[in-house]
């Protein structure tokens, strides 16, 4: 019976936590570049403003650009905050937030074909940034520096 009651206390505690909010995802504003040689790839995020972050992706190799992504952080109309994505200009996809809070931010639709996990977190002064299928296999990570 001990048992029992341990368990409901726990999920009576998960239930009661307060959910993020999009203010809470502030650390992720800011204009962000990664680097591998001569290819790299850069995002920037606006401070929450009216409980959204509007953000912006660009990737190429040397001068070229090879692609760019509309990103966006909000609430719907239900109050869940989740990341939509427009990849190339495509219809937004919605990826719900499930873990946000201080340094980290991850975002989840296992509907999607890929990726269907999106992560932000803060190591020291880099932000990474993941994709993954669900399971967290095929994985691609970006690490991030502040732009001057």
């Amino acid at each position: 019976m001990r048992m029992v009651s341990t368990a409901v206390a726990a999920l009576l505690c998960v239930a009661a936590a307060p959910a993020a909010q999009v203010t809470d995802l502030a650390w992720l504003s800011g204009a962000w570049v990664s680097r591998d040689g001569d290819k790299w790839t850069e995002e920037w995020w606006t401070p929450p403003r009216g409980g959204t972050m509007i953000g912006a992706g660009f990737s190429g190799e040397g001068g070229e650009a090879a692609s760019f992504e509309h990103m966006r952080i909000m609430a719907g109309e239900d109050g869940v905050v989740a990341f939509h994505g427009m990849p190339g200009g495509a219809p937004a996809v919605r990826f719900v937030l499930v873990k946000g809070g201080k340094g980290e931010a991850v975002f989840e639709n296992p509907a999607h074909d890929y990726p269907q996990r999106i992560s932000y977190r803060m190591e020291g002064e880099t932000l990474v940034a993941t994709t993954s299928l669900m399971d967290g296999s095929k994985s691609q990570s970006w690490t991030y520096r502040r732009m001057e």
